[in-house]
Parts: C-alpha cells; structure tokens; sequence
C-alpha cells in the first residue's frame, strides 16, 4: 500500500475528521483553510483563503486533492465562489495536477420531489440555484479526468444541533405531507472518503461518482417524533421542517464498494449525542 501526500482544501469539520484518519493509515495530509488553529496537530496546516490567488502561492505537490469546502452563506454568489471560482482556484495554483481528485458535492443537484428513489444514474434537474451551481462543479470536476465526486446528503452529528434544537424547542414535522429525509453522519462522511482514498493507494479502480447516504430514507415526521421522545420533550405544535424535495437515496454502488456504514440509520447517529443533549439540561 503507497503512502499518499494529501491536500484537503476547505479543512472543517469533514476535513479534519478525515484527516485524522488519513493520518492514522500512515498518509502526510494538508490541510487548507483560513484559519488554522482548530486544526488537529497531526494535519499539516496551511492558512490560505480559497478566494483569494495570492494566499495560493505555494501549495506543495500533492498526490490526491480533496476539495471540500464550505460555502461562506447560501446565496448564488457564496456557491459560485466556492464551489466554481474558489475550485479552479486551489486546482490552478497546484505545482502539478493531482493524481486523483475528489470533490465533495450534495444530493440538492436532484430536482426529484415525489419521494422518488435516486441514484448516480438518476437525472440531476435541480431548481434551486445552489444544486445548479453545485452540478456545474461537478461537471468541471470530472472534465479533468482521474476525479472523483461524492454526493453527499445532509450531513448531521457533533456540532449540527440545527433539528435537534427545533425539537427540543416543542417543534416535530407533521406526518403530512409525508417528506423524506436523507442523513449521513459525521463520521460516515470522513469514512467514505478515507475507504475510497484506501482503495486507490491498494491500487484499486474506484468509480468517478458515488451518492453517500444512509441506506435508510426516513419520513423526518418520525425522526423528529424519535427525538421528541428521547429527549422528554412536550410537543407544542407541528410545523413543516424540509429543506429540498421528498427524495430517497440509494447509497448501494457505495455500500458494493465495500464500505459499511457506521451509523446506518437515524437512531444510530442521534444516540451517540443523547447523552450530550441530557447533560446539557
């Protein structure tokens, strides 16, 4: 197995749980972001700001690129930033093209609203500008040939109290009209990277496109009534809590590819923090 020079540009909460482990499988990891002291000691840091050519000046030669950063706000300009200039940015200034390179994307580049099931073959029709500008990314990504990108769906765990504040505030999704939810955890989300990363350095073929999700789509009236109930929570009024259409994701080319997930369904993922949530009353 090679050990591998990595760069993670856009090093957050993703980027440096992967890091870690990347780290741990022996590779020497980057890690790229504005502000650097939050970064894990065993990431080589590297201040830098995406936006901006003239902090790009010197980025060592790396064998894999992995672009996952975050857009600064969810207007049309703050994905075009980040998701078309701020790539071709970091992918220019690069002393040599990679070997590989993989681009974290999102499952909002699925337009699928009727509770549909969606996989890498299904059409990419968002309406909403950020999936528009996030599948123009992708399309960008894969011109340059030995890449890689992974749709990933909404991402929850340590730090992500968004929906569990919302329950926990008396709000739970109502049973109708029925909406799907899609989650990968965290975790998962360093783990696919680090599994796919694993494969390449054993000299494995790995496809240029992967759906990461949890393999099990849950109505998010459930998973909110879930939380309500773990937490103690009284309910005090029912209120629609969607982001996207009612879709289902079908993670299966991933889970073939021999990954496993660590916590393949709401209740896995939300356990892990219950503990948290009961200290902090």
């Amino acid at each position: 197995m090679s050990k591998l020079r990595i760069l993670i540009a856009g090093c957050g909460d993703v980027g440096s749980a992967l890091g870690i482990k990347l780290t741990e499988q022996g590779h020497y990891v980057y890690g790229l972001r504005r502000t650097i002291n939050q970064l894990p000691d065993c990431i080589h840091a590297i201040s830098a700001d995406i936006a901006d050519k003239g902090t790009l000046s010197d980025l060592p030669d790396t064998d894999i690129l992995i672009y996952c950063a975050a857009a600064t706000g969810r207007s049309e300009n703050a994905y075009r930033q980040a998701y078309i200039d701020g790539l071709e940015n970091i992918y220019t200034a690069l002393p040599h093209p990679p070997k590989h390179f993989f681009f974290t994307s999102s499952t909002s580049v699925y337009g699928q609203h009727q509770h549909e099931w969606v996989d890498e073959q299904s059409p990419t029709e968002a309406t909403q500008p950020s999936g528009q500008i996030m599948r123009q990314a992708e399309l960008a990504v894969l011109a340059k040939g030995n890449s890689t990108v992974v749709r990933f769906s909404g991402i929850y765990g340590p730090g992500r109290n968004h929906l569990i504040n919302t329950v926990r505030a008396g709000t739970i999704a109502p049973e109708n009209p029925l909406h799907y939810s899609n989650r990968i955890h965290r975790d998962d989300c360093a783990g696919v990277l680090a599994h796919l990363i694993q494969k390449l350095s054993k000299g494995s073929v790995i496809e240029s496109l992967y759906l990461a999700s949890d393999p099990n789509p849950t109505p998010i009236h459930e998973i909110t009534a879930w939380l309500a109930e773990q937490s103690d929570t009284e309910i005090t009024q029912e209120t629609p809590i969607r982001r996207g259409g009612s879709k289902r994701c079908n993670s299966q080319r991933l889970q073939q590819s021999g990954y496993e997930f660590l916590y393949p369904d709401y209740k896995a993922g939300f356990q892990a923090g219950i503990i948290t949530w009961k200290d902090a009353e």
